[in-house]
């Protein structure tokens, strides 16, 4: 700001606020103009010096944008250095003539924390000529540092006429038209909107401006380049009104934005993958789990009730040994109603009705029973009640699939389930004391992709520890809803 604001506050800013020292604000006892805007243009404070050399009093302007109290007459260049300002955070120095005010003025703007202080007086008589061209030379020269750290292209917009400046070559440098401070016919900025997005932006636009009660204009777009690429850019300007409420000017920035929206595609492109991916699994995991029941009731339990059948009607045939035919018959019966049951239990929903942990211990009880293998279950901050019927299921069924895994491929004879809660994440262990296998030179098989299909689902991951001869040990993390990596 002024020297006289720097000396006055002890080189303390206090920016969008009026700078209080003792007794009457320093900003009062200055003889510059001194105003705050924020970042919609809406004026914070306006002290007595800028009310007698503009000629507005605090109480017309305080409280409303700046651009429309002094529409169609602050020069454009104006709002250029004005809007540049908030893109750094150093003092901004220039001189420039307002045709309206008839007199030159010496312009010192500063940004700090979303606020742009503005110090201005004016000048009896034009600096001298090589001063201006020095400043020039140095505005210039700021002008083209910010653009070239920042992807702003600012404009003007002559909504009447239809017709709009383009400023500084910053659509020159961005996009590569060789346009430099110069009109372009609206229908030549629509031409270069993508057709895909051409009647939304125009559409916003009309019902923006049409109102009359809306001060800013925003969208996204694509917009071609010179070279006929399609670039996404967000379009940001402030809208002019006359005092009948129809826009008349609109004055913004244009900026580059490709890099975030590519990125922004590449990750929903990815999710999409991967959600394919898992329900690829899931559809195939359910393909796989109707053949092997298809099979085990067409190879297994259609023949052992066609040898029941048989003994049936061998016993109505022979009366002497009918006794042990039914007997056979009535056993091979029974064998049947049990595998009917385990594939019934296997595909049942048991969470739902008495909780995850007693649902593991009657598929450990279940198991134990028919196989020569002991497991154990440890279960830490599990509660119930706590946890979704969803979860709970799929936890079930991540400790089914990799307890049949054990039984199919480890020839183990020990295994241990650990299933620990905290406020974050589900974490479930499986380990046992089998063959183990390589990594490296085998593929994840079925049960194992289901398992982190079903892990994927919460954005949780699965760790495989193993080395032939050496055991295995799976680690699956669930984060809990609220908690997700």
């Amino acid at each position: 700001m002024t020297n006289e604001l720097l000396s006055g506050t002890n080189g303390i800013k206090i920016p969008g606020n009026k700078i209080q020292f003792s007794g009457m604000p320093i900003t009062e006892t200055v003889t510059n103009g001194f105003f705050t805007v924020d970042r919609k243009w809406t004026v914070k404070y306006w002290n007595r010096a800028a009310e007698k050399i503009l000629g507005v009093e605090a109480k017309e302007i305080i409280g409303k944008n700046l651009w429309e109290k002094f529409a169609g007459i602050i020069p454009v260049d104006f709002y250029t250095v004005y809007h540049k300002a908030f893109l750094q955070d150093v003092p901004v120095h220039f001189e420039e003539y307002w045709g309206e005010m008839e007199a030159w003025f010496d312009v010192i703007t500063y940004h700090c924390d979303g606020i742009l202080s503005v110090s201005f007086k004016s000048i009896s008589h034009p600096p001298k000529p090589e001063n201006v061209q020095l400043k020039l030379k140095a505005l210039t020269e700021l002008y083209k540092l910010v653009t070239e750290i920042t992807n702003d292209c600012l404009w003007e917009w002559n909504l009447q006429a239809g017709e709009i400046f383009w400023i500084d070559g910053g659509h020159k440098r961005v996009f590569g038209y060789r346009i430099e401070n110069a009109l372009i016919p609206q229908g030549f900025w629509e031409s270069c909107i993508h057709p895909d997005d051409l009647k939304r932006v125009l559409t916003n636009l009309h019902e923006t401006i049409s109102g009359g009660a809306e001060y800013i204009w925003e969208d996204e777009y694509r917009f071609k380049r010179a070279n006929g690429e399609y670039a996404y850019v967000c379009d940001r300007g402030h809208i002019i009104y006359d005092d009948e409420k129809v826009a008349i000017r609109m004055i913004g920035a244009t900026q580059d934005i490709s890099s975030r929206k590519i990125t922004e595609i590449r990750l929903v492109d990815e999710r999409l993958a991967k959600q394919n991916e898992i329900t690829g699994a899931v559809l195939t995991a359910q393909e796989n789990e109707r053949a092997d029941i298809g099979k085990e009731l067409h190879d297994n339990l259609n023949q052992i009730l066609v040898t029941s059948k048989m003994y049936i009607e061998m016993a109505r045939k022979h009366e002497d040994n009918r006794d042990m035919y039914l007997c056979k018959a009535s056993g091979l019966i029974v064998t049947v109603i049990e595998e009917i049951r385990k594939i019934s239990k296997t595909l049942a929903t048991p969470g739902a009705f008495i909780g995850l942990v007693d649902s593991i211990k009657n598929l450990i009880d279940d198991i134990t029973t028919t196989h020569p293998i002991k497991i154990e279950l440890h279960t830490k901050g599990i509660e119930d009640q706590e946890l979704d019927a969803k979860v709970q299921l799929d936890v079930y069924r991540i400790v089914q699939e990799q307890v049949n895994n054990i039984l199919k491929h480890a020839k183990a004879n020990q295994a241990r389930i650990q299933v620990i809660k905290n406020k974050e994440e589900i974490a479930l262990y499986i380990t046992d004391n089998g063959i183990g296998w390589d990594q490296s030179n085998e593929k994840s098989g079925m049960g194992i992709t289901n398992i982190k299909s079903r892990a994927e689902l919460y954005g949780g991951r699965v760790t495989i520890i193993t080395n032939p001869g050496e055991g295995y040990e799976l680690e699956v993390i669930l984060p809990l809803p609220g908690h997700k990596r």
